[in-house]
């Protein structure tokens, strides 16, 4: 297994060489031959050992195990004891969850140290689990791809390996290991696959890891045309714009699988609710889909993705006087104006006997309304934001210049007739927002 181990990382993991190595060790057999495997190709590899604190003196004695190996062959180690039951139940999390995040936290603020990697003892048989469990629950194409040999500084590079090569390498090489008495228990999902699903598939089909294996790589070429065709049609259909995406459904329509399109592109956004987002397809503007950080709108022939902002319309901020710097939330400028030109979407010339300072710049309300420049009579915010074809993102963003509450500017977009220049004007503002 040395031999055959030592060719997979020349073949498929150069990148490790004269790299500084976090080696995860259990104390089990997987981790334990993992160690065995870098240590006799004599990579530099400090080991890293997490006590989860769950099964009391079993805990303690693989913590023993490890840091002993460690001092007998003279590999520094990092061991972390973590109280995971009470973090478990301060995050609401189940323990194999809460377990996982404090592991992997962990190893990322080992990296910070210096370190390039992080190497886990996944084998060929956990891959196996990790398909049948996502099979079972419903997924797609990528949840049946299996684990990840790499995932950022995460490496796996025992997955081409079986239990069996694994335990057969410790037994022939003399390696120590301990066994978890909790892997022996149907408590968990994954151990009743272990114990009773896939021995049975070992049985109906001798050669059924090399087949596993081959399954695995059709769907990972599967998966590859997959994220070809989305690219293609992705330049297409979508247009980026500053800070948000816009798909543009008559585009998206013409193609017969156009969900599974929105499902690759969306996905790395949070979004679990695909029903809701497949029907704003056919739904009427204005209507949402929320994710935890992202907001998918429904805006006439458009799908609007933008990131979810805390909107406080409350928010209100003052402009003292003419010598004010004005940065927040947006960059304007205010200085005394000898001639006056015409007034544009980012400049605007305004009487200074008609506003009265201090100034404020706030978000839109309820039955505001104004006198637009270049019309008669006033208009409500709302109907011009209609008219303007504002999306609900775009009123959101919208920031008025007011005076005593009436609306002087809307912000890089329309002046108030009541407060704009004219010839006869004595004494003018000019009102700049820059870029």
């Amino acid at each position: 297994m040395l031999t055959k181990f030592q060719h997979h990382i020349e073949q498929n993991f150069l990148q490790l060489k004269d790299k500084k190595l976090l080696l995860a060790v259990s104390g089990g057999v997987d981790s334990m031959v993992l160690l065995d495997l870098f240590y006799k190709l004599r990579f530099d590899i400090c080991i890293v050992h997490c006590n989860f604190q769950l099964r009391g003196k079993e805990s303690d004695a693989d913590e023993m195990l490890v840091r002993k190996i460690c001092q007998d062959s003279y590999i520094p180690y990092f061991i972390e004891s973590f109280d995971t039951l009470e973090f478990a139940k301060e995050n609401k999390l189940s323990i194999q969850l809460a377990a996982r995040k404090l592991r992997y936290d962990w190893f990322q603020e080992l990296l910070s140290l210096g370190y390039d990697y992080v190497l886990t003892a996944h084998h060929l048989d956990d891959n196996v689990e990790t398909f049948l469990i996502n099979f079972t629950r419903g997924t797609g194409l990528e949840g049946l791809t299996g684990i990840p040999a790499q995932n950022g500084n995460i490496i796996r590079p025992l997955l081409p390996f079986s239990r069996e090569e694994i335990e057969n390498y410790a037994l022939e090489n003399k390696i120590q290991w301990r066994e978890d008495s909790s892997n022996a228990s149907d408590k968990y999902f994954r151990n009743k696959l272990r114990h009773n699903i896939v021995p049975t598939l070992k049985e109906l089909n001798t050669g059924f890891l090399d087949s596993f294996q081959n399954t695995l790589h059709h769907l990972h070429q599967a998966e590859s045309l997959v994220n070809d065709a989305s690219k293609l049609v992705y330049e297409k259909v979508v247009e980026v714009k500053e800070n948000q995406l816009e798909i543009h459904l008559k585009s998206l329509l013409e193609f017969q699988n156009y969900k599974a399109y929105l499902y690759q592109w969306l996905k790395e956004y949070g979004f679990s609710a695909w029903n809701d987002i497949y029907d704003l397809v056919e739904a009427q503007s204005g209507k949402q889909v929320f994710s935890e950080t992202h907001i998918l709108l429904k805006d006439r022939e458009k799908l609007i993705l933008s990131e979810r902002k805390e909107i406080n319309k409350s928010e209100v901020f003052i402009i003292e006087s003419i010598e004010s710097k004005v940065n927040i939330p947006l960059k304007l400028r205010f200085c005394k104006a000898v001639n006056i030109f015409e007034t544009v979407s980012n400049c605007i010339f305004v009487d200074e006997s008609k506003i009265k300072f201090p100034l404020t710049i706030r978000k839109w309300q309820e039955g505001d309304y104004f006198y637009p420049s270049g019309m008669n009579g006033k208009k409500k915010l709302s109907k011009y934001f209609k008219d303007e074809k504002y999306s609900l993102l775009d009123k959101e963003n919208q920031w008025l210049l007011c005076s005593e509450d009436q609306i002087v500017w809307v912000i890089g977009k329309r002046a108030d007739n009541r407060f704009i220049s004219k010839e006869t004007t004595q004494n003018s503002i000019k009102i700049v927002l820059e870029e």
